[in-house]
């Protein structure tokens, strides 16, 4: 953020006994705020000051809420990193309360449309692309080449389609594909093809002898629709009838030119914006991001949820310390149980890896003044809004619902973007503190710097500053509704994100819980 000439900090909550330092390059010892407060030594942009003393011991509180004990003597003035706060405990699931708060009374937001891409099933897209879906990382490298040729040679001929993408993966073999977990990987990656901007042209290359057949692939999980073979295309590189690599090419690109043709066809309309489905990540956290981006996105989440459309925010280990915080907002007992039971599972799942929630955040949150998980996770569900979770996802399923929506998934930026993806997203904001180029091909991805400094330092890579909110020249309020409309100007392709425009795209990572052989 610009230079201020007057020392500036932010106090999230009455309650608190720290805030944070909003100076670029932070300031130093002796500066003076207007209420008197003192700083003892230099604090960097971002990291917590105490406001009054805290004893050995004592609790260290932010956004309301105890974010660890002192682990020793702490004058007022001075600086908190993650090396003076103890972990608390996380919140006892059992003892959560469900349901228990009534869901606010919404105006609905009415008279708001973008130009999408309706398909057969009712949902919309926001891109129109051909996505070619594998069943096992064995073709990556074939499905790569494939996607450079048609991408220069064949989509010159079909202007009304946005590009194509590989789908490819590290799963569908060497793995235990009958165990348990597999449901998830499985399910993603069916969920995948299925996302509405790839128009349901569902086009498969498979190797041959995988695990993962293409037609347990096409059929899906207990919980997916199966697709059905006759809706699909598959392409298998040890079949007989090819004969050398460049058979296989021309096999691949013959059946590429027939959904090109369908999907050429494809037109934008009006569409209300109800039939959006938009998801919400954080990337490179810091401590601006519970103060900044996050709110302002949770404020666009409610215009969209006010609007009719479906939001999703995800990062089971960036909730689980703030679940107690969401559990009263679920729609329904049976909901807030699903929050538990998803909770519940990841607890397991670190355990089984001999690990915990301690191993988030990551150094480059904690040089942004991010403590520890439980700052973090206070932060990040600022992403979430003000309304009722109306449905629980388990990681790679589909909403049956529209509204706010918890889709489980790791906080890893990549996972969570590709089980996201395959939960059925079809615009991304993804809030940043840190930085980072980040991209999904199948889906526009708006960035938003959680300060002006980053906003201003990579002004060709984030789309959004909300930095303004820190410096007082905005509102919550205010940059809410800008990223509403940029959703909307986005999703309508009347304008690119940064990373479209540069075509920066990270590669699809499947969640795979499930044993590897």
């Amino acid at each position: 953020m610009t230079t201020q000439q007057k020392p500036l900090y932010i106090k999230v909550h009455s309650d608190d006994n720290v805030a944070i330092i909003v100076n670029s390059n932070g300031l130093p010892a002796g500066t003076r705020f207007d209420d008197g407060l003192t700083l003892i030594e230099h604090i960097p942009q971002g990291h917590k000051v105490t406001l009054t003393d805290i004893a050995k011991d004592g609790e260290i509180i932010r956004y309301g809420e105890i974010i660890g004990f002192a682990v020793k003597d702490i004058k007022q003035g001075a600086w908190i990193d993650e090396s003076l706060v103890v972990l608390p405990k996380a919140p006892p699931l059992e003892t959560l309360p469900l349901a228990t708060r009534k869901a606010p009374k919404f105006e609905p937001l009415e008279g708001y449309t973008f130009e999408g891409y309706r398909n057969q099933d009712g949902s919309v897209g926001t891109k129109n692309m051909l996505g070619i879906t594998t069943s096992v990382h064995c073709v990556a490298g074939v499905v790569d080449y494939v996607v450079n040729l048609i991408e220069k040679e064949l989509l010159p001929h079909y202007p009304n389609v946005d590009g194509v993408v590989g789908l490819t993966h590290l799963y569908g073999c060497g793995v235990a594909i009958n165990a348990p977990a597999a449901i998830v990987p499985i399910r993603t990656i069916h969920n995948i093809a299925l996302n509405p901007n790839f128009g349901g042209e569902i086009m498969v290359i498979g190797l041959g002898c995988e695990k993962l057949q293409p037609q347990r692939l096409l059929e899906g999980t207990v919980d997916t629709y199966p697709i059905k073979l006759e809706e699909a295309t598959v392409t298998s590189l040890q079949d007989e009838r090819h004969v050398g690599f460049e058979s296989m090419v021309k096999a691949i690109l013959d059946t590429a030119k027939r959904h090109l043709e369908k999907l050429n066809r494809r037109k934008r309309e009006t569409c209300p914006v109800s039939d959006l489905v938009v998801g919400g990540q954080c990337g490179g956290s810091d401590a601006f991001s519970g103060v900044t981006a996050n709110p302002a996105v949770g404020f666009a989440a409610d215009l969209l949820v006010r609007a009719g459309a479906t939001f999703m925010f995800s990062e089971v280990t960036e909730v689980r310390d703030a679940i107690h915080l969401l559990t009263p907002r679920a729609e329904t007992v049976e909901v807030g149980k699903r929050l538990l039971e998803e909770m519940k599972w990841y607890d397991e799942y670190l355990a089984m890896g001999q690990t915990d929630r301690s191993a988030n955040p990551s150094p480059g949150n904690k040089k942004g003044g991010l403590a520890n998980v439980v700052e973090k996770a206070l932060g990040s569900i600022a992403k979430s809004g003000s309304g009722n979770i109306v449905e629980v996802l388990s990681p790679g399923q589909r909403p049956t619902q529209k509204g706010l929506i918890y889709a489980a998934t790791p906080a890893s930026d990549f996972v969570c973007g590709t089980q996201q993806l395959a939960s059925g997203i079809t615009v991304q904001l993804f809030t940043t503190g840190r930085g980072t180029p980040y991209g999904l091909k199948a889906v526009p991805v708006i960035k938003l710097a959680t300060r002006t400094d980053l906003a201003e330092r990579w002004f060709d890579l984030m789309d959004i500053d909300t930095g303004t909110i820190a410096t007082g020249k905005e509102t919550i309020e205010q940059v809410g509704w800008r990223i509403f409309h940029e959703i909307i100007e986005v999703a309508s392709g009347r304008k690119k994100t940064w990373s479209d425009k540069w075509g920066l795209y990270n590669q699809l990572s499947v969640f795979n819980p499930a044993p590897v052989t």
